[in-house]
């Protein structure tokens, strides 16, 4: 590498997820680009447009145009939020590669803060947050509790109240685009691939504009993900369910026995208690199919080999993977 193409080459690179953000972007590159203009180094902006239906193309251009630092992917369809982060991670080019989402939720003006902790040595930075500012109390207890179940069953330390918010070292960065595995859980893998890594604690703010795009339905496929892609312990749960089925079983059958024989006219030798026998052990076995489902049907899109996205357009002349 020649001296003009060392400095030609980002030392930081940003970057951000974007899905039907045009309320948005304007904002967003307000605050990143006053962040780049004041670090130590050439940085780059990278955003991933994960299949946007609105107008966040056109501005995502603009910003190409006006400015060379920004970076623009289009992905030829909805992939989900950590597959478009993968795909900004597949084109980063900094020593110090910085993820952060688009709704301004994380900050970017915390930037310099967590580049101070890299520079001391640290691999990993990640946002823990220590405050969600006005959600409402059954997320936060959906969300507390989730963190505090995955530290249990996961087979890594996963710091709980964390997400994508984080700054990763290029060596960190380089691992992950090496694991192929097709349903990510971006915060887990940062945790699984080790070396030193810290918290550094935050409030998150308000969504800036726009809808809220992780609905329920999103966060609790996300946490299935999450739980499934770490952990074993679902698999042996069905082991226990059958076994304490099992058991109930059979403390059932020498109850029933014994209200025959000793209380012939007991209402609790009827129709009810078989009926309640049933649909229990029913239940049992429909819980079990479905954790071995969530691992099969992993296999399954292990197997088939397609690759992570599709992209539709870059703004870099550059080569990716995908």
């Amino acid at each position: 590498m020649t001296e003009t193409t060392s400095r030609l080459m980002p030392k930081y690179s940003l970057v951000v997820p974007i899905y039907n953000e045009e309320s948005t972007i304007p904002a967003l590159y307000q605050r990143v680009s006053a962040v780049m203009d004041r670090l130590d180094g050439n940085s780059e902006l990278i955003l991933v447009d994960d299949g946007s239906r609105d107008r966040t193309l056109d501005l995502l251009r603009e910003l190409h145009d006006r400015d060379s630092r920004v970076i623009y992917l289009r992905l030829a369809r909805n992939f989900g939020h950590q597959i478009a982060v993968t795909a900004g991670l597949n084109y980063v080019r900094g020593e110090a590669i910085i993820v952060f989402d688009a709704d301004l939720q994380d900050p970017p003006e915390l930037i310099p803060d967590l580049l101070a902790l890299w520079q001391q040595g640290y691999h990993v930075v990640y946002a823990q947050r220590t405050k969600r500012v006005r959600e409402g109390w059954f997320k936060r207890l959906c969300a507390y509790l989730f963190y505090r179940i995955l530290q249990q069953l996961a087979n890594v330390d996963i710091p709980a109240d964390t997400g994508d918010f984080c700054l990763m070292d290029r060596q960190v960065v380089d691992l992950l685009n090496q694991m192929p595995e097709r349903n990510r859980y971006i915060r887990g893998l940062r945790s699984w691939v080790g070396f030193n890594q810290i918290a550094f604690k935050f409030e998150r703010d308000l969504r800036f504009a726009g809808n809220v795009k992780y609905t329920f339905a999103k966060s609790f496929g996300l946490a299935i993900n999450g739980l499934v892609s770490f952990s074993t312990v679902p698999l042996r749960l069905s082991t226990y369910l059958g076994l304490f089925s099992a058991v109930l079983a059979i403390v059932m059958a020498i109850l029933v026995l014994y209200w025959r024989l000793f209380i012939p006219h007991s209402t609790l030798t009827g129709f009810a208690t078989i009926a309640i026998a049933i649909f229990f052990l029913g239940a049992v076995q429909l819980i079990s199919i479905g954790i071995l489902g969530e691992y099969i049907g992993r296999i399954y899109e292990e197997v088939k080999h397609r690759p992570l996205y599709t992209i539709a357009e870059v703004g870099r002349k550059i080569e990716g993977r995908g």
